[in-house]
């Protein structure tokens, strides 16, 4: 499979797969969207509506060039608050290329670039201390084949499109996510077609559209 370097209008890198039409983040801005989709929409929601949890406990399905988990790393130490990630791949990314993504550069956070690096060099199925806030765990593994280790606080739904990947799409998979949440628990995805809203209704949700991220109209929050 052909995966590419590409750079996005915010100055930061995304990949592209040619064979599928896809990439992994909006070439309006792969910054921008994350931070907008995944840690304001997601992290940063969920802890302004738990201000005495000492601790969220994430899921993140596609791990990809690990943005989300940087972002989220950088998050917890601004806020103080400790984050448990953990976050599946079936099919990680070569060092030569994630060696080349310009995140702590686009960020202007260069002293973030040793934590980055770890997110990639990081052991499989090992839960790894990244920082004071910050504890990880990767897994090369599909969604059907996996089990959280405790109920789940926030879930980035981070798949590729409906359209690459529609398995990923539907109400079975989202019963399975709706049974890994805790109470509280919320989901938060770039994508808001009428289909995935229904496939994630039919599955139990309470599902909130709300403004998406630049170049996206609308995108998804859920919960029980």
């Amino acid at each position: 499979m052909q995966r590419n370097l590409i750079l996005t209008k915010d100055g930061s890198h995304t990949i592209g797969i040619p064979e599928w039409q896809v990439t992994y983040h909006s070439v309006h801005g792969a910054v921008q969207e994350s931070l907008h989709v995944f840690i304001e929409a997601g992290l940063r929601y969920w802890f302004s509506r738990h201000e005495t949890a000492s601790r969220c406990v994430l899921f993140e399905m596609g791990f990809g060039t690990g943005l989300n988990a940087l972002l989220t790393a950088m998050e917890a130490k601004r806020l103080e608050r400790s984050v448990l990630y953990e976050t599946i791949e079936a099919f990680p990314l070569e060092p030569a290329i994630t060696q080349q993504l310009n995140y702590c550069e686009a960020l202007e956070q260069a002293e973030w670039q040793p934590v980055f690096e770890s997110l990639h060099s990081a052991e499989w199925n090992s839960t790894q201390t990244l920082t004071k806030f910050f504890s990880f765990k990767k897994m090369k593994t599909a969604l059907a084949d996996y089990t959280p280790g405790e109920p789940v606080n926030v879930i980035f739904y981070d798949a590729f499109a409906p359209a690459a990947q529609p398995e990923l799409w539907t109400k079975t998979v989202f019963e399975q996510l709706l049974n890994m949440l805790a109470p509280d628990g919320i989901l938060v995805t770039y994508c808001s077609k009428g289909d995935v809203r229904r496939a994630m209704i039919a599955a139990g949700f309470s599902v909130e559209k709300i403004p998406g991220p630049p170049g996206k109209r609308e995108m998804i929050r859920a919960m029980r």
